[in-house]
């Protein structure tokens, strides 16, 4: 969806949390105490840039930021919107689920998607400066 030198954003393809992306460090390391000063807060930013998107767009109840590498030990965030109706609410959407989100609740929140990936483009194309640093 948007790819600047250091890092990039997808869409994560999880049909039960329509909006969720990921921010992905494009060099191999494990920990963001891996990254400078300077590179941290440039991920950070990014980070901080899809959370104001998937909140302006989706308009969830909260939205959740992880980075856990236990599975895939490579620097990356999870940035992931939030509905009271969502399967797993309260507890972290990789819990059991204790509902069933209607499916045209679903779709509504689907057809979303492409404002969600047009305004993530739209933030970061603002804050990214020709050598590919935030701004």
């Amino acid at each position: 969806m948007f790819e600047a030198p250091r890092w990039r954003v997808v869409l994560a393809d999880e049909p039960a949390h329509p909006g969720f992306c990921r921010v992905i460090w494009n060099a191999h390391v494990r920990e963001i105490t891996d990254l400078s000063p300077d590179e941290r807060s440039e991920l950070m930013d990014a980070v901080w840039q899809v959370e104001a998107a998937v909140r302006a767009v989706m308009q969830p109840e909260k939205v959740n930021l992880a980075s856990l590498g236990n599975v895939v030990p490579h620097l990356h965030w999870h940035v992931i919107p939030r509905f009271a109706d969502d399967a797993q609410f309260p507890a972290p959407i990789w819990a059991a689920a204790q509902r069933q989100t209607a499916n045209e609740t679903l779709a509504q929140r689907r057809e979303k998607l492409p404002a969600v990936r047009a305004e993530i483009v739209r933030r970061l194309t603002q804050t990214q400066s020709p050598d590919g640093k935030t701004r």
